[in-house]
């Protein structure tokens, strides 16, 4: 269970957090709120503990803590509250007598007393002194002698700030003479005396001593003494060495840094120095000496921190009296945890945590001409109106007043999402099957997916070209079409949609229906999408025709006897087709002609007719008189048939129809009327009904076509 162990805090502006590790989790995020609800953080880490920086002194916090995979953050754990400890006081430090030492500071908010600890140079004893003041003095010191001076300060709960920062190490010299004292022996008769050195200074006194004054640091001197009375000087005495003094301070002093990280503290040389020591202290306490007999003294800088330097000279009469403090401030960190997220198909979200030594951070992408998105003192930035189907180098750039911007971070890529693709056309391939093609604007590794929306179902297909089928498409439905982009980055934007129309639905069942030799009744099912219908039958001998707006067609031009296909055309009131086909259609076969009744000798009659097509089929004849009815089955290949006559002298209406191979006989053959008497019957009259009127119309007008 992720939760925090212990909250505490070392500096005035930070705080440490030690929390439980979770399996699983690559990273954490330190979740930091002020109780005012002024400030609010969060600081990536990889592990336990975590740092929070950027606080103010002595304000209380609520810190939680979130673990991080590739999945996303969890929930943050229970807030605990942590308070940061109060300031380090600043010392100033003065020397009013040659065996004292003032030390001062301002009051620091929040403390309620103070620690100082007193270290003479070469020693390793500690004085430690408690106080509720803000100056102390220490006396009884040795004179000529360097002290260096910390303090802590200490709040209500027991807590201490860090050591002070103090500019550097004090350097104090009580008790240093306010000369050079040169004694000799008196002479006789001598009233006074006058002792010069090489270097031009010089003193006179009437008694054997008198002290050149002021001292000047880094002299080794030679000195000689002239006795006078009314009568003049004296022959110079012998020179004399003069004891060496302290090496002057160093004036000058820098530092270089010739790569990042690789500092050196240099200085100008002076005169009569046995050995240098160089003092290096860092802006968060670390302290760091060099004692060399060169003029440099390298040491590791790290980015975002300042540095205050000071060189003290130290020859055998001891060391100056002053050395000056130098500030190097190096470059800010670059930021270690950037994380660019596309929160838009073209734009992108730049985060990280801030770093030591940033005032502001400027953020760029080489792609678009490196100018500046982000000129901010927040750890974020938007990168907006980006070009789709792009690989953006983007930088952060951390700098502050002091150094400028630090030019050696590293750039992070990100893509944009994939740019929208356009659907160019839609062609129908088969009765449900639809080939879309689109455009192909992004790189060769994205893949595309076509969706056709309908009212109740949806379809899709997906490919890596500008080609794409979606496949059992109902029909007659509409459906709106659009086309994605799809990249390891995400999707692109739908591109503009197509209403996409199936064609109609075919009829579920077609039924011909022969009226008459010639003439057949086609009627089908009713069926959706559909606004006319082109039916059509179709055989080796030639093809019959009908477009119309009902279900059923009256259709002409039919040859008996003869083997059609069935096909249906569904037209939408938009011009889609359906391409219909059904089970074949076979024509009735071909009524007799050139029908005759015969009256035979043996009282019979026979019915005698010719065949217009290939003799495949019985016949029936059927003899219908006012005093009896005959019937007879002509066998296929036969044409005539013999009925026996019971009663003679009758008038005969004869039809003689093929039979097809269902036992279905012909009903449209057109009857005979006969009238006996003779030995040959002969044909007096036919049925004048209006069918047989109209079937003799119709085969003339075909005949004429």
């Amino acid at each position: 269970v992720l939760h925090i162990i212990q909250v505490y805090s070392k500096n005035s502006d930070s705080m440490i957090v030690n929390f439980t590790e979770v399996i699983g989790a690559t990273s954490y995020i330190v979740r930091a709120e002020s109780l005012t609800g002024d400030f609010f953080s969060e600081t990536d880490v990889s592990n336990s503990p975590g740092i929070v920086t950027h606080l103010q002194p002595y304000s209380d916090y609520l810190l939680s803590i979130m673990s991080v995979n590739s999945g996303g953050r969890s929930q943050p754990s229970y807030p605990t509250k942590g308070r940061t400890v109060v300031m380090s006081p600043q010392l100033n430090t003065s020397s009013p007598s040659n065996n004292s030492i003032v030390v001062t500071w301002h009051p620091v908010e929040h403390a309620v007393f103070y620690t100082l600890v007193f270290i003479q140079e070469g020693s390793i004893i500690r004085h430690h002194i408690n106080t509720t003041n803000t100056s102390v003095t220490f006396d009884q010191l040795a004179a000529g002698t360097n002290y260096c001076t910390l303090a802590v300060a200490w709040d209500s709960e027991n807590r201490h700030s860090p050591s002070s920062p103090a500019v550097s190490y004090v350097e104090v010299t009580p008790g240093r003479t306010l000369g050079t004292g040169i004694f000799w022996v008196s002479v006789q008769g001598a009233s006074n005396y006058l002792a010069w050195t090489n270097n031009g200074q010089n003193c006179s006194t009437n008694n054997s001593f008198c002290y050149i004054t002021p001292q000047e640091c880094g002299q080794n001197q030679t000195v000689s003494v002239v006795a006078y009375n009314d009568a003049g000087p004296s022959s110079p005495s012998q020179p004399r060495s003069v004891p060496l003094t302290d090496p002057c301070q160093v004036e000058n002093i820098w530092v270089e840094e010739p790569s990042a990280g690789n500092c050196s503290v240099v200085w100008d040389q002076v005169p009569l120095v046995d050995y240098y020591v160089t003092f290096i202290k860092r802006d968060d306490g670390a302290e760091k000496t060099c004692n060399t007999t060169k003029s440099s003294c390298p040491f590791f800088c790290m980015c975002g921190f300042t540095y205050l330097t000071s060189v003290f000279p130290y020859n055998k009469a001891g060391t100056s009296l002053f050395a000056h403090v130098r500030n190097y401030t190096t470059v800010p960190c670059c930021p270690q945890d950037v994380t660019i997220n596309l929160v838009s198909t073209e734009t992108l979200e730049v985060t990280w945590s801030p770093v030591k030594g940033a005032e502001i951070y400027e953020t760029t992408a080489a792609e678009t001409n490196d100018i500046i998105h982000c000129n901010d003192t927040a750890p974020v930035c938007a990168l907006s109106d980006l070009s789709c189907n792009t690989v953006y180098s983007v930088k952060v750039t951390p700098c502050s007043e002091l150094r400028g911007c630090n030019i050696t971070c590293k750039p992070h890529t990100q893509e944009t999402a994939p740019c929208a693709p356009e659907i160019l056309d839609m062609t129908q391939t088969s009765s449900s099957t639809y080939t879309v093609l689109i455009s192909t604007p992004n790189s060769v590794n994205t893949s595309y997916t076509v969706t056709a929306a309908g009212r109740s179902d949806n379809h899709l297909c997906q490919s890596r070209n500008g080609s794409c089928v979606l496949t059992q498409l109902p029909c007659s439905s509409i459906y709106e079409v659009t086309a994605v982009a799809t990249t390891a980055v995400g999707n692109s934007l739908p591109g503009f949609s197509k209403t996409l129309e199936t064609a109609p639905c075919c009829p579920a069942s077609v039924n011909v229906t022969q009226v008459t030799q010639a003439m057949t009744n086609v009627t089908w099912s009713a069926n959706s999408g559909a606004r006319s219908f082109m039916t059509t039958l179709m055989s080796s001998l030639g093809e019959a025709k009908c477009h119309t707006l009902d279900t059923h067609c009256l259709m002409g031009c039919i040859t008996c006897g003869t083997n059609y296909s069935v096909n249906l055309e569904a037209i939408s009131s938009t011009g889609h087709k359906s391409e219909c086909k059904y089970r074949g259609f076979s024509s009735s076969a071909c009524c007799p002609t050139g029908v005759k009744l015969y009256r035979r000798t043996n009282n019979s009659l026979r019915v005698f007719w010719r065949s217009s097509g290939p003799l495949v089929n019985s016949n029936t004849v059927g003899l219908y008189g006012t005093g009896a009815n005959y019937t007879c089955m002509a066998p296929a290949g036969s044409m005539y048939c013999d009925i026996q006559e019971d009663t003679c002298g009758d008038v005969y209406t004869v039809v003689v129809a093929p039979v097809g191979r269902d036992g279905v006989k012909v009903t449209f053959c057109i009857p005979r009327t006969f009238s006996g008497g003779s030995d040959m019957v002969t044909n007096v009259s036919f049925p004048k009904s209006e069918h047989i009127f109209m079937f003799y119309y119709l085969l003339s007008s075909l005949s004429r076509k």
